[in-house]
């Protein structure tokens, strides 16, 4: 209840101070929503064809070289290559004033599309060593057609820009092959968000389980870190009819899978803080009757507040290498961050309420509650203040539990609620230069 009323109170204080700059941009505003309108077809094909030509992190050429000639057609500042296949457009207006940016992921994931699109992907490739299907099973295809059509409405409306808007597209969110490094974090590592240097950046992200025509977001930590383990155990081979012979690294896996799930039920304060440790995989063995001298597990960590994250780390280890021991088997742990916490920077939000009001309607945007899944938008906000939101992708009137989760097979958006997404994007940046033009 406290962080409730502290949010409405920080949010109608800030709201005052904005509301004069909506004001004058209302006309401006008008005209960016009817501009999304007529972009809608335009968003929607490109949705289509991205759909259909999925690529994986760090491989998305086709689609960079589709953005790229998108970009230079309205006349902007474009950078390929950046972070492997990542494409940079800018917009300057001519006028004095602060740089934002704008920000789409472009990668695929290794999934075969089984959800019966007219457009569905049927591209094929090979994984880590497996034959798989690639499809946008999580709407990044939406993130780039959406932020395509903001880069077109704002060039339209450039002579009344003051500032710079840089519009990032950002390949490998999902990660690339191991040892291969790229993503937000890469981006940033090459200057992304420098040159000119970036003031705030804003980012959207499809949602296949909320209504079309809503905005979803939270001041705050809204996406959870996300770290990867492994913990390779060591014991000793044995024929599986004398165990006795053995030191066995399948037994005492079983009980680190077990022990870890200690870690969140029992040393995380929940009502504080959500935490979640998965084991996703075990690996061990090449026959039934032989008991195999290693096995390897591996599995993620999910926390939202630093503090919390590091106490998980500690524990995996010390729960992991102290029930290998008691075995008479020993256990190297590995763990491996790759994004940390989503943090939407609460001066910013709240600065930024009133614009999204106003976009979508007030009934029509809402503060959620945080969530488990990650989102290297994070390495942004880092160096600069960032909001992430969520742009509404399910039918109206569906129930939630029969849309298909991201990552799945069967994932699938109503397009209808793209034109939200392409105004939001050029509303905030269009209000956050107005209102910061000095």
């Amino acid at each position: 209840m406290r962080f409730s009323i502290f949010t409405l109170a920080a949010g109608a204080t800030l709201g005052l101070v904005a509301q004069p700059a909506l004001a004058q941009n209302a006309t401006l505003n008008a005209r960016i929503a009817q501009l999304a309108m007529q972009e809608e077809p335009k968003v929607i094909a490109w949705r289509r064809d991205i759909h259909e030509h999925p690529e994986l992190g760090n491989t998305e050429t086709r689609t960079a070289a589709l953005i790229a000639a998108h970009l230079k057609k309205l006349g902007l500042e474009v950078q390929t290559g950046v972070a492997h296949t990542g494409v940079v457009g800018i917009l300057r207006s001519g006028k004095p004033g602060p740089v934002v940016a704008l920000r789409a992921d472009m990668d695929g994931l290794p999934i075969t599309e089984s959800n019966g699109l007219p457009f569905a992907s049927k591209v094929k490739t090979t994984y880590l060593g497996q034959p798989v299907g690639v499809m946008h099973a999580c709407g990044h295809d939406t993130h780039v057609a959406m932020l395509m059509g903001a880069a077109e409405v704002l060039s339209q409306v450039k002579a009344e820009l003051p500032g710079t808007v840089k519009f990032i597209f950002q390949p490998a969110e999902e990660g690339s092959v191991p040892g291969m490094e790229g993503g937000a974090k890469l981006m940033v590592k090459e200057g992304v968000l420098d040159k000119p240097e970036v003031e705030a950046i804003f980012g959207v992200h499809i949602q296949a389980q909320t209504e079309v025509g809503t905005l979803a977001y939270r001041s705050g930590g809204e996406m959870a870190s996300s770290d990867r383990f492994t913990i390779k155990v060591h014991g000793k081979g044995a024929h599986g009819a004398y165990p006795w012979n053995s030191v066995d690294p399948v037994v005492t896996a079983a009980q680190i899978v077990i022990g870890l799930q200690t870690i969140v039920s029992r040393e995380v304060k929940l009502t504080d803080d959500a935490a979640v440790v998965t084991v996703g995989t075990i690996n061990g063995g090449v026959r039934y009757n032989v008991i195999p001298p290693d096995v390897e597990l591996s599995g993620t960590i999910r926390a939202l507040n630093p503090e919390v994250q590091q106490h998980i780390w500690a524990s995996v280890r010390r729960i992991a290498t102290n029930i290998a021991e008691s075995a008479g088997a020993t256990a190297d742990v590995n763990i491996e961050p790759y994004v940390p916490v989503t943090n939407n920077d609460p001066a910013l939000t709240a600065r930024m309420l009133p614009t999204l009001q106003a976009v979508a309607g007030s009934a029509n945007v809402r503060e959620i509650k945080p969530v488990t899944g990650g989102e290297d938008f994070s390495f942004y906000q880092q160096k600069v203040p960032g909001l992430f939101l969520f742009v509404g992708g399910m039918t109206r009137s569906q129930d939630p539990a029969t849309a298909a989760d991201h990552h799945t097979a069967g994932f699938r958006i109503d397009e209808s609620g793209l034109t939200l997404g392409v105004k939001t994007l050029a509303t905030l940046a269009i209000n956050y230069l107005n209102a910061n033009n000095r």
